[in-house]
């Protein structure tokens, strides 16, 4: 996997994937930024979300679970002293689908945090990840 990250001006950058999309990031006013994009240890937090979403809703197709939604709330803390990493962080999800075994949604968050989520586990080399659902009918 190869990136690139362009800075533009003040602490406007632009990042690029390897599969050709792009995403603007940015830092607040009170470092130069213009706050014209999303900073990048919010990038660290969507991306686990993102990654650990792929997780669950794969799982639970393959269960045959009758997913119609999945949405994740995370939460995080970060510590006060440089370098200033994630040291816990919480992540709801939100399902919604019809009759969804609980027992089954927690099974795909528990395999998502424990085997397969990379980004979940690299995380949690330096933060406490804990998580819990929802499940809406």
């Amino acid at each position: 996997m190869n990136i690139s990250v362009n800075w533009v001006d003040g602490m406007l950058m632009v990042g690029k994937s390897d599969s050709g999309h792009a995403i603007t990031m940015d830092g607040p006013p009170e470092i130069g930024g213009e706050n014209l994009g999303v900073r990048p240890m919010e990038m660290l937090l969507l991306g686990m979300a993102g990654c650990t979403m792929i997780d669950v809703v794969t799982t639970l197709k393959k269960m045959r679970e009758d997913l119609l939604y999945c949405e994740t709330k995370v939460s995080a803390d970060r510590a006060d002293e440089y370098p200033k990493v994630f040291t816990n962080i919480h992540i709801h999800f939100i399902v919604k689908g019809k009759d969804l075994d609980s027992k089954k949604v927690n099974k795909a968050i528990t395999l998502s945090a424990e085997k397969y989520c990379s980004a979940s586990i690299m995380l949690g080399k330096t933060a406490t990840i804990t998580h819990d659902f929802e499940i809406i009918e």
